[in-house]
């Protein structure tokens, strides 16, 4: 299977639209005016990230890893190193835990789990992964690229069962996607299909059609469901990759809405809107009810933003300079923006100990605090 990175696939995308011209050239920012307190509370690295980082939260716990293969755990309050294993293998998803174990997988498409501050086993996979094992139940459940998902025992890397996805892409894409529990169900992206499995067994329990592929190419087929997903209770709402954006009830597979969104990373939502950016940077509030447009906002065009984060009256998103920018869920309008290191955040932002916490590309990992 020939493997696609979304970021050259944007690219490719621009510089064809385009004719041949240079690159579009971000939107201004203009002066940043803070409607919204905010201080950095603490910083910390946990080296260079050239991989898609899930970035992990457990109670007050951050799990993160780097490319060159160090899985760290953190204090969310005081950014407190709390323990780090080298495993000396490059990293290409992750990162997974349960609070007590980690689970993230190599270069070499294997899948290691440390628990206790060393690395207890690792099993070679049948097919390579970009999306971070999920850790749940004493079980971890790891998405290949071909759209298979296996379940191997958390203490002893038993594998115990193997589900072949029936879909047979050409192509994979080289980005996190759909892999969660909702109850005693395990929830999987196969394609632009939300695939319902017993946990216990792999049985399929129902499927969702979220995208349907299509296009000329390999390219413009792929539909993939992508993470970040956002959830409330049984509330599903996900991105298909450059396809559409649509939410499902999770306990029974009944799809409320779909609507066409050409984006690349995942959807965040509060009681009221789901917001994603598209691939050329704009930001967009679709309805949670009906899937309406609500609002949509230019102001960061062609930034490379990342998934959001709803924090507050804010939703938040990082972009390829580093910068974090929070806007009002309401409008879209800005209310802070805040810097670290220059280099790209590479992951959703998440929330942890009632901190902002980023990661960027150089390994920073800085935490904010709402005054």
């Amino acid at each position: 299977m020939r493997h696609l990175s979304w970021t050259a696939l944007a690219a490719a995308t621009v510089v064809l639209s385009a004719c041949g011209t240079s690159k579009p050239k971000p939107a201004e920012l203009g002066p940043n005016v803070a409607l919204i307190a905010v201080g950095q509370a603490w910083s910390s690295n946990v080296g260079p990230v050239q991989f898609p980082l899930q970035v992990h939260v457990v109670g007050d716990q951050l799990w993160l890893a780097s490319s060159a293969g160090d899985v760290v755990s953190l204090d969310g309050a005081s950014g407190r190193e709390l323990g780090r294993v080298s495993l000396k293998a490059g990293l290409v998803a992750g990162v997974g835990s349960d609070g007590k174990r980690a689970a993230v997988v190599t270069e070499a498409a294997q899948l290691v789990v440390v628990e206790g501050g060393k690395e207890i086993w690792r099993r070679k996979l049948g097919a390579q992964t970009y999306t971070a094992p999920l850790v749940a139940g004493g079980r971890v459940f790891v998405l290949g690229g071909d759209r298979s998902v296996r379940a191997y025992d958390g203490a002893s890397g038993q594998l115990l069962w193997d589900q072949e996805s029936r879909q047979q892409d050409p192509l994979v894409l080289r980005q996190s996607g759909l892999l969660m529990p909702v109850g005693n169900t395990l929830l999987v992206g196969q394609g632009g299909r939300m695939t319902a499995m017993d946990p216990g067994d792999g049985h399929l329990l129902w499927e969702a059609p979220v995208a349907t592929p299509r296009g000329a190419n390999d390219v413009e087929k792929l539909a993939d469901l992508i993470a970040p997903v956002a959830r409330d209770g049984t509330d599903l709402c996900v991105r298909a990759f450059q396809a559409s954006v649509g939410c499902v009830d999770a306990a029974t597979g009944q799809i409320g809405w779909t609507k066409s969104a050409n984006g690349a990373t995942g959807v965040a939502m509060d009681e009221d809107f789901v917001f994603g950016a598209e691939a050329d940077g704009v930001v967009q509030a679709w309805s949670r009810k009906g899937g309406e447009n609500r609002w949509s906002s230019s102001r960061l065009r062609y930034r490379q933003l990342s998934a959001p984060l709803v924090l507050g009256r804010s939703v938040v998103f990082g972009d390829n300079t580093g910068l974090v920018h929070m806007l009002s869920r309401a409008d879209g309008s800005p209310l802070n923006r805040l810097s670290t290191d220059g280099s790209p955040i590479v992951a959703a932002p998440v929330r942890v100990a009632g901190r902002l916490v980023v990661v960027t590309q150089k390994g920073g990992v800085f935490a904010f605090q709402p005054q």
